[in-house]
């Protein structure tokens, strides 16, 4: 910070009502709280400056929160993150949007968050990636659904809490790759015959060589109608990025 900066954020600063300089003192010292970001060296989004700028927003969600920062927020803050780091992003004008969430660099992108408190480290879990909309009830072409929604996007990206109790916490970037999505095409189905939904839920399986599952794909039948992605598998993927940081409430 030059000298001139320090003077204009001071007169800034007297103009700000004693509560106001309160909220500030106390945001400033949550910065100052352990904290550990890492990057993966290959991301080609995730520079330094995005890297502390996310991690700067969950500090300061934090701040205020004990809960897991939501979708929305997330949106909000990478496009923020990306844009004060001059990589051109673009959030979608509609919030009820069926395609991609954001623009990056040009390319459209599909933004996903998890954050239960059973999560599972080494298995990624989406509970809604889209609503699978009226229609008959048939497992081939609901998995069809999905593919066609994909072409909508071209790559896609979760952040997981994996840790949220205070005053810990921990989250990641993960890349889930649009080819492995792909090869729901080739899924196993499997109705859930003893369930009492009507219609009934299923599973598309996908498997591996080894016949080891890959990931799931979930269509559940209740009032929502939507597509679950269950146990992919994080080792398939790509982490982007961790934050792990302390957060308090305010002073």
């Amino acid at each position: 910070m030059t000298e001139e900066e320090a003077i204009a954020i001071a007169r800034l600063l007297r103009l700000l009502t004693p509560s106001q300089r309160d909220w500030i003192k106390s945001v400033i010292s949550q910065f100052q709280l352990p904290h550990t970001f890492q990057r993966n060296p290959a991301s080609d989004w995730i520079n330094d400056d995005v890297l502390q700028r996310m991690g700067d927003a969950l500090r300061v969600h934090h701040a205020l929160s004990r809960q897991p920062l939501s979708k929305d927020r997330f949106e909000f803050a990478f496009e923020r993150a990306l844009i004060l780091s001059n990589i051109p992003a673009t959030l979608v004008a509609s919030r009820t949007n069926r395609g991609h969430d954001i623009t990056i660099k040009s390319i459209p992108v599909s933004l996903k968050t998890e954050a239960a408190a059973n999560i599972k480290p080494d298995l990624i879990h989406v509970s809604k990636w889209m609503e699978l909309g009226k229609g008959i009830w048939e497992l081939p072409r609901l998995r069809d659904v999905f593919l066609t929604h994909m072409k909508s996007y071209d790559r896609v990206l979760t952040l997981r809490c994996l840790k949220s109790k205070a005053p810990h916490y921990f989250y990641e970037l993960v890349e889930i790759p649009k080819a492995l999505l792909l090869e729901a095409a080739n899924c196993r189905f499997e109705i859930m015959k003893n369930s009492r939904q009507k219609p009934k839920p299923g599973y598309g399986y996908v498997y591996g060589p080894n016949k080891q599952l890959k990931f799931a794909l979930y269509f559940d039948a209740g009032t929502e109608r939507k597509l679950q992605i269950r146990s992919l598998r994080k080792d398939l993927c790509r982490v982007h990025a961790t934050w792990a940081f302390e957060s308090t409430p305010l002073n």
